[in-house]
């Protein structure tokens, strides 16, 4: 089991914000990135019947040999990127045919960092976050936002940072 925090980067862009935010928020906190653009995830399908080159099964098994999980993803449309809600549509894999992979995310914990263009986090855009993670009998720790502007700028609420690496470090004190 790895130390270090999982950083999953949900970002249609290879330099979007998103990715510019996760790298400075985290310089100097240990981590491992792991950038979906970088792997073939294809759609769920009822059937389960994935070209050879879907890389879901390795993403997960990357996925599994973390305890902490940060999903970094830009705000879409009040919601998560499509990128991340394909992922998230493929986690149905792991509670149907890959049940002993699922079984494992139990009591890994959950930290989301978002980036959008408004000031404030869209009205009920951790939900699924936090919904997915209580069917998986995960653990949901919180989440962080920051707007376009603050990236740009590099303005930054640093209480709210402050607190948010306290809480990842806290859980990562916690599985030592």
């Amino acid at each position: 089991m790895h130390k270090a925090t999982l950083i999953i980067l949900a970002s249609a862009r290879k330099d979007s914000d998103t990715k510019l935010f996760v790298q400075k928020f985290f310089r100097n906190t240990p981590h491992q990135l792991l950038d979906l653009l970088d792997h073939a995830i294809y759609p769920y399908r009822y059937e389960n019947d994935y070209p050879a080159e879907d890389e879901f099964g390795s993403v997960i098994s990357q996925v599994l040999q973390h305890q902490i999980i940060v999903f970094a993803t830009p705000v879409y449309w009040y919601a998560m990127s499509g990128v991340l809600k394909t992922f998230f549509d493929r986690l149905t894999d792991l509670v149907t045919v890959q049940k002993p992979a699922g079984r494992k995310l139990k009591d890994k914990i959950v930290f989301v960092v978002a980036v959008g263009a408004d000031s404030e986090l869209p009205t009920g855009f951790e939900v699924p976050f936090k919904l997915t993670a209580k069917y998986l009998n995960m653990k949901f720790g919180r989440t962080l936002y920051a707007s376009t502007e603050e990236v740009e700028t590099d303005i930054q609420h640093l209480g709210d940072h402050r607190e948010f690496l306290r809480e990842i470090e806290d859980a990562a004190r916690g599985i030592s």
